[in-house]
């Protein structure tokens, strides 16, 4: 016996990403449902061997639907959870609208899995920013073992991570400017983004950080450890698909590399690839389509008593939005609903 399963969104990148995660991993699914705004009813979108046309979002009564992947926005989610969840359909959000509310469970499943239980609050569950979710997969076993103090993050960003219109903003910048004829001026992004890269990602804030940089602070401290000090800078790179972090953490107790490469060896999620020769590392190219969280370049920091720096590349759309999402249903599954 499997779930009856809604993928609101399902034209968007992420929501594609949810559908072919979804089959992929064979997620026990007796019925599914694509949805999407009124402007794309009826468009195709492939679920495994099937083609699905979608439904409106709008009018779609959730009555009898056991989970709904939501990758629609905060201003629909707004709209449209509350509805699902009210109809007894848990809902796995994957906007920001939910994420600080203490009543919603913010979890990746390698990292806080237990969390899951607090969903009966709302009916609802949030998914964590991208560039977050990533790192607390990277962080969580070496906290575990050697208790995280601070932590100082940079992030090389894929425009993949602002929708397909910062995918295409990349595309055609990229092709005019070996076209001169054809100028495409910055529109989705506040500069130009191809062969650029850009220190700014949402709205910036009184304190001069930006509200990407700030939900990494909120959310690390959520999901891993309220005690742990971020700070962030978030940048926007020209690669389309893939995020890249530069990690610097600080620790109570000494560890050194090596024991820190044993460490992320075997923990879950995460793939360490770390030869310290030309090209011993991942870059975001190499992950596209991996399910992995990879971490390469583990070294001591000399500067400070406990401290290692790393390097950390995971593919965005799948670990960072739909990959997450879809552990997340299957968390709900093997601990909550226990009918696949």
């Amino acid at each position: 016996m499997g779930y009856k399963v809604v993928v609101a969104g399902a034209t968007g990148n992420v929501g594609r990403e949810m559908l072919n995660i979804l089959a992929e991993r064979e997620f026990p699914v007796d019925e599914i449902v694509a949805l999407a705004s009124r402007k794309s009813l009826g468009t195709e979108v492939s679920f495994g061997d099937r083609t699905l046309k979608t439904k409106d979002l709008d009018t779609f009564d959730f009555t009898g639907w056991d989970i709904a992947l939501f990758a629609v926005g905060s201003d629909a989610t707004k709209i449209y959870a509350p509805k699902a969840a009210a109809a007894g359909c848990i809902v796995i959000d994957n906007s920001s609208l939910y994420r600080y509310d203490p009543q919603v469970p913010l979890i990746v499943p390698e990292v806080n899995a237990d969390a899951i239980f607090g969903y009966k609050a709302k009916n609802i569950i949030a998914n964590p920013n991208c560039s977050t979710a990533q790192m607390v997969v990277a962080l969580k076993p070496l906290h575990d073992r050697a208790r995280i103090k601070r932590v100082v993050v940079a992030t090389y960003q894929s425009v993949s991570g602002a929708g397909k219109e910062g995918m295409d903003e990349l595309w055609n910048q990229t092709k005019s400017i070996y076209n001169p004829v054809d100028d495409v001026p910055a529109k989705k992004f506040p500069k130009q983004i191809a062969f650029n890269v850009i220190p700014h990602i949402d709205v910036f804030l009184d304190d001069g950080s930006t509200k990407e940089e700030w939900k990494m602070v909120a959310e690390t401290k959520k999901i891993l450890d309220p005690k742990i000090k971020v700070v962030a800078t978030c940048v926007r790179v020209p690669v389309f698909v893939g995020h890249s972090e530069a990690i610097n953490i600080e620790f109570e107790e000494p560890l050194d590399w090596q024991e820190a490469q044993d460490i992320l060896r075997e923990a879950p999620g995460v793939m360490l690839i770390d030869k310290r020769e030309a090209g011993g590392y991942i870059t975001p190219i190499e992950c596209v389509g991996e399910y992995a969280t990879y971490v390469s370049r583990v070294r001591q920091d000399s500067t400070i008593d406990n401290g290692i720096s790393l390097w950390c590349v995971s593919d965005n759309l799948r670990k960072g939005a739909a990959l997450n999402a879809v552990q997340i249903a299957e968390l709900l599954g093997n601990k909550v609903l226990k009918k696949g």
